[in-house]
């Protein structure tokens, strides 16, 4: 009798190829299988038109910030979501969308006011929130929204 073994798709954050890693070896600091750089580089990622689908269509669940760079409270929170991009991988990864330079992706998800998260998983949209928030909220608004136990 064979075991099955699990995998989760991972957009790697640097070339957006697509990896397959065992769901147990998630948290051994894989690598990507096209560029060799790290899926989890504890920092968000910058996603574009180009790349959004391939993040937000894959199996880790991604939080994506809605920001823009003339927004106040966008930039008070940065540090926030960036700090919790490294507490919250490899059980997700958080991503950065400039509304300014990519009207097209905040227009498609009727994004009314900056700064927006977006928890996504799987393709589909899990929950929203609108303002800014601190690590720790940050931390436990995902964690909340996809089941996770805070560590």
């Amino acid at each position: 009798m064979t075991e099955t073994v699990e995998n989760t798709k991972v957009p790697c954050p640097h070339c957006n190829a697509l990896n397959r890693v065992p769901d147990a070896r998630l948290s051994d600091a894989p690598t990507c299988g096209r560029c060799k750089q790290p899926l989890f580089a504890g920092a968000p990622i910058t996603l574009d038109v180009d790349n959004f689908r391939r993040h937000v269509n894959a199996d880790l669940p991604v939080v994506v910030d809605f920001w823009a760079p003339w927004c106040g409270p966008c930039q008070m929170m940065a540090p926030a979501f960036e700090a919790a991009a490294a507490k919250l991988e490899p059980a997700m990864h958080l991503a950065k969308v400039d509304t300014q330079s990519q009207t097209t992706l905040g227009q498609r998800h009727n994004i009314r006011g900056i700064p927006t998260l977006i928890l996504f998983h799987r393709g589909q949209e899990i929950a929203r929130h609108s303002g800014a928030m601190s690590q720790p909220e940050i931390e436990r608004w995902a964690r909340n929204n996809l089941g996770i136990k805070s560590s």
